[in-house]
C-alpha cells in the first residue's frame, strides 16, 4: 500500500522530515503522559542534566520514534550529545512524537509513519550526515549502512549500542567476519531488557496489536507462536492467559523442550499451519512462514510478525500464490489464493506491535531506555579502553538499572552481611 507519506521526498539539507508539524503539541502531551511511567530514566535525565557526561558528542540514533524513545533521546540531549534521530522501521513512527521532538525540542528528527523504504534510507543518511561518534541502533540498519556505504565515516566513530535481538544477530556476524569497525555494546542482552522488555514488553504490546487491528477475541483461537525465545515466551504466556490455545514452533531443541515443559504443544510450522487461527512470527529469521505453511493454512487465518525486519513472513511468495489483495481495516490486507481461501496480514508483514498499535508499555521501556543511556555514557568514558567488537552491558549498570527500578516502585530488598559475602567468596568453608 502507498500512502502518501511514502510518496515524500525529503529535503537533503532540513533539520528534519516529519509528516506534520502541527502535530507537535500533541506529541509534547505523549511524551509526558509516557515520562509517568519512566522514573528511572528520569533520574538519569537529571543526572545527566547536571554532570553533562555526553557533551558535545555527536548521536546517530536508529530508532522507533515513541513517546518513550523520546524521553531517552531528551535525556541524551540534557546530557550534553547532538543528537539526530531517525525511525527503524517505517512503520512504527508516532508522527506527533516525531513533529514534538523536532518542532518543540529542536531536535533533528527524521520519521514519518508509512514512509516508503526509499526515504525510509535517506533519513539513515540525513542522521549520519554530520559524521557521528556514537551510533545508537535498534535492527543495526545505521551499523550496515556506515559499513557498506559511508566507510569514510567509520574512523569517526568511536563505539555504539545495539537495541534488539535482530540487531546484535548481525552485529556478531560482522564481528565474526573481521569487518566490525568500532566496539559495540549489547543492550539487548542487558538482562534488565531481554527479562523484561522482550518477555513482557513484546507479550503484552504484540497482542495488542493483533487486537487493535482485527477486534478478534482471544480466547478460544489456536495461537501459533514461531519461535520461544524471550519474545515468544511472552507472547506464549499472554495468549494463553487470554484463553487461546497455543502452540509453539522451534528449531532449537533446548527452547523446544523449554516450551513443553511450560505446558505447549511444540510441532512443526508444517504441522501447526493447518491448525491455526492466529499466527505470530518472533525469530529474526526469514521465511519462518513459507509457501507450504499457506498451502496448509485454513481460510481466514491471520498472520502478524512481532520480529523486527519484515522477512519473517514470505510475502512474495504469498502474493504469487493470491490472485487478488484488498486492505480490509488500516493494517489488515487480505489475500485471497487461487483456490478460494483467503489469508489476512497485518502491518504488512512488519513489526505489529509497533505498526498496529503502539508498541511496549513506557514502564518496560524505562529499563531498556536506561541501559541506552547508561552504556552511551559507559562508551564515551571507556571507548579508548575498548577494541572493535561486540560487547556485553556492564554487569554494574544492569544492576544499577534494576536497583533503580525497584526503588521507584518502592521495593526494598535484603543485602548480604559482610559474614555471607565471605562465604560466598571463599572455597574453604563448607560442610560443618
Amino acid at each position: 500500500m502507498t500512502t502518501e507519506a511514502q510518496a515524500r521526498t525529503p529535503l537533503p539539507d532540513t533539520q528534519f522530515d516529519v509528516a506534520d508539524p502541527a502535530l507537535a503539541a500533541a506529541g509534547v502531551q505523549r511524551i509526558e503522559w509516557a515520562a509517568r511511567e519512566m522514573p528511572v530514566i528520569r533520574q538519569i535525565r537529571e543526572r545527566f542534566a547536571r554532570e553533562k557526561p555526553l557533551a558535545g558528542v555527536r548521536m546517530a540514533a536508529c530508532l522507533h520514534v515513541t513517546s518513550e524513545t523520546a524521553n531517552l533521546v531528551l535525556a541524551l540531549r540534557d546530557g550534553g550529545a547532538d543528537v539526530r534521530l531517525a525511525a527503524s522501521n517505517p512503520l512504527s513512527t508516532q508522527d506527533e512524537v516525531a513533529a514534538a521532538l523536532a518542532v518543540a525540542h529542536g531536535i533533528p528528527t527524521f520519521a514519518i509513519k508509512g514512509e516508503s523504504t526509499e526515504t525510509y534510507f535517506q533519513h539513515l543518511n540525513q542522521v549520519i550526515a554530520d559524521g557521528p561518534q556514537i551510533t545508537m541502533d535498534d535492527g543495526a540498519d545505521v551499523v550496515a549502512m556506515l559499513h557498506r556505504d559511508r566507510r569514510d565515516l567509520l574512523p569517526g566513530v568511536v563505539g555504539g549500542t545495539e537495541e534488539t535481538t535482530t540487531g546484535v544477530v548481525r552485529l556478531r556476524a560482522l564481528a565474526a567476519e573481521g569487518k566490525l569497525a568500532y566496539p559495540i555494546v549489547a543492550v539487548n542482552d542487558a538482562e534488565t531488557k531481554h527479562y523484561f522488555d522482550n518477555r513482557y514488553g513484546t507479550g503484552q504490546s504484540t497482542l495488542d496489536g493483533v487486537t487493535r487491528a482485527t477486534n478478534i477475541l482471544i480466547a478460544g483461537k489456536t495461537l501459533v507462536v514461531c519461535g520461544y525465545g524471550w519474545c515468544g515466551r511472552g507472547v506464549a504466556s499472554r495468549a494463553r492467559g487470554m484463553g487461546a490455545q497455543v502452540i509453539v514452533t522451534e528449531v532449537s531443541p533446548l527452547a523446544a523442550l523449554e516450551a513443553v515443559m511450560d505446558g505447549f504443544q511444540v510441532m512443526p510450522i508444517a504441522e501447526a499451519a493447518s491448525r491455526g487461527d492466529i499466527f505470530i512470527t518472533v525469530t529474526g529469521d526469514i521465511n519462518v512462514i513459507d509457501e507450504g505453511a499457506f498451502a496448509s493454512m485454513k481460510s481466514g487465518a491471520i498472520l502478524a510478525n512481532s520480529g523486527h525486519f519484515d522477512a519473517e513472513i514470505n510475502l512474495k511468495a504469498l502474493a504469487e500464490m493470491s490472485e487478488t489483495r484488498r486492505g480490509l481495516r488500516p493494517f489488515v490486507e487480505e489475500y485471497a489464493l487461487s483456490d478460494g481461501r483467503k489469508i489476512v496480514v497485518l502491518a504488512e508483514g512488519r513489526l505489529v506491535n509497533l505498526g498496529a498499535a503502539e508498541g511496549h508499555p513506557a514502564s518496560v521501556m524505562d529499563m531498556s531506555f536506561a541501559n541506552q543511556a547508561l552504556c552511551s555514557e559507559y562508551i564515551v568514558r571507556e571507548h579508548k579502553n575498548l577494541t572493535p567488537g561486540v560487547y556485553e552491558v556492564p554487569r554494574d549498570i544492569d544492576s544499577d538499572v534494576a536497583r533503580l527500578k525497584l526503588a521507584a516502585m518502592g521495593v526494598q530488598i535484603d543485602t548480604l552481611t559482610a559474614e555471607q559475602a565471605h562465604y560466598l567468596s571463599s572455597w574453604e568453608l563448607g560442610t560443618h
